[in-house]
């Protein structure tokens, strides 16, 4: 059974979400504010409409309780109104939350991010990835000079702006001349990097990539990179947005030893609340500040990005980090669902076709058909067995609030997922099981 009230699957709907879809449509284009939340990721009519959260678990507005994974696309990795994190930003919020002038909390912000990350010697804060990651770009075309950036072409996302955008199947509105600017590397492939790197001598400001996500670097990988761009004079940015926190405190760079020049941090940074940074090297940060002689830089400016209750958020976050090892409970869970699922897939005769991949602390799983290929109309139906059993899961990214009994719980309802995938299996065909159309993929250039 999938909700509080005891509904059969069979007879599983959202009724109330449906009509909330519909009101979300009328008024906000796509019906949300992030493409990866829109009801097109989710089976025709079982997109739920949250109400509330707590923890590790989601309501929606039907009344239907989930144990909900990848919380606010990653970003609430303690869990929905964690208590550290709320007093925080309550005692911050009846002080006031922003002025004409800095306040006091933004350098205990500041002190508390580069005592978390030393690997970085200053640090501007945001309200979002997309700010911090255009900043870093921009400012490492003004200390090289150079117009050209060069982004790893295996990682999905890196910003809303032109300069990213342009290069996927949704650059409609973004000329040309700006999405020349981009080339790409394949993640792994140093000799490839070094080759377009030669390609285009002293005409690449920055290689922009994010250092881990479903794979492990391989061996002397990134640390090949920095040595890249020294030799070739560009800037290394890390995009820590998945990876800080969850691969360590420090992040990624942290976890294995290789500093870059600059990094971008978010998502769990505030455990729901909108903060972003970027950090890096003083030389390059201080290029957007007053105390330098070179040609000023327009970095970060944002009229909410020291927002005194986000901050506080983010200082909660870190501590409880530090003080807790969350990293290590994030870890822990995760193998623990990562070795049921692959158990119950297994056991369901469907251990080649669905696949649980990444760092226990990020895992996302894989759909493939009956020829292994990956699959929409087949994660349609995982998605659809799951949504009836309760989990909301559009992947298995977990957060430290769950416990043992949602991760048996999880398991029990993919071993039912893997047993309709079977049968489909078995059929050559999912549609009789989809109830709609299939998912989407977000990056596409037509409905």
């Amino acid at each position: 059974m999938n909700t509080e009230q005891g509904t059969p699957p069979e007879e599983f709907a959202l009724p109330r979400s449906r009509r909330a879809n519909e009101r979300l449509h009328a008024v906000i284009p796509g019906g949300a504010h992030t493409y990866a939340k829109g009801d097109d990721q989710y089976p025709e009519h079982l997109a739920p409409v949250i109400s509330h959260g707590q923890g590790a678990h989601v309501w929606d507005v039907d009344g239907n309780r989930y144990i909900e994974y990848g919380s606010g696309l990653r970003s609430v990795s303690l869990g929905h109104a964690h208590p550290r994190v709320l007093e925080a930003v309550r005692r911050e919020i009846g002080r006031g939350g922003n002025f004409v002038r800095p306040s006091i909390v933004e350098a205990e912000a500041a002190e508390r991010f580069l005592a978390t990350v030393p690997t970085a010697e200053m640090v501007k804060f945001a309200k979002n990835g997309s700010d911090a990651t255009t900043a870093a770009v921009r400012l490492a075309r003004a200390v090289t000079g150079r117009p050209r950036v060069a982004v790893c072409a295996d990682h999905p996302f890196f910003s809303v702006d032109d300069w990213f955008i342009g290069t996927t199947p949704m650059s409609a509105g973004i000329p040309a001349a700006t999405t020349d600017l981009t080339l790409s590397f394949p993640y792994g492939d140093l000799a490839a990097t070094e080759e377009l790197l030669t390609r285009h001598p002293g005409d690449v400001a920055c290689l922009i990539l994010e250092p881990a996500t479903h794979t492990e670097p391989p061996p002397g990988y990134l640390a090949g990179l920095r040595e890249l761009a020294d030799r070739h004079g560009c800037v290394l940015i890390f995009d820590e947005m998945i990876t800080g926190l969850r691969w360590s405190e420090a992040g990624a760079q942290g976890l294995y030893g290789v500093v870059p020049d600059l990094s971008t941090f978010g998502k769990a940074l505030g455990n729901g609340f909108a903060v972003s940074a970027l950090a890096g090297r003083r030389d390059l940060m201080e290029r957007g500040g007053l105390r330098h002689s070179h040609e000023r830089v327009f970095l970060l400016s944002t009229t909410h990005g020291a927002e005194t209750h986000s901050l506080a958020a983010a200082m909660a976050v870190q501590a409880t980090y530090v003080e807790e090892g969350v990293t290590a409970r994030l870890h822990a869970l995760g193998e623990r669902l990562a070795a049921g699922v692959r158990e119950a897939a297994a056991a369901m005769g469907v251990g080649d076709h669905v696949l649980v991949r990444g760092r226990a602390s990020n895992l996302v799983f894989a759909t493939l058909d009956e020829h292994g290929r990956p699959s929409q109309p087949y994660r349609t139906l995982f998605l659809r067995r799951l949504l009836m059993g309760g989990v909301l899961a559009p992947s298995f990214v977990v957060s430290s609030a769950l416990d043992d009994a949602d991760i048996d719980r999880t398991v029990a309802v993919v071993a039912q997922a893997c047993a309709v995938y079977r049968k489909a299996l078995d059929a050559g065909d999912p549609t009789p099981w989809l109830g709609g159309r299939p998912v989407n993929p977000v990056f596409r250039r037509t409905d």
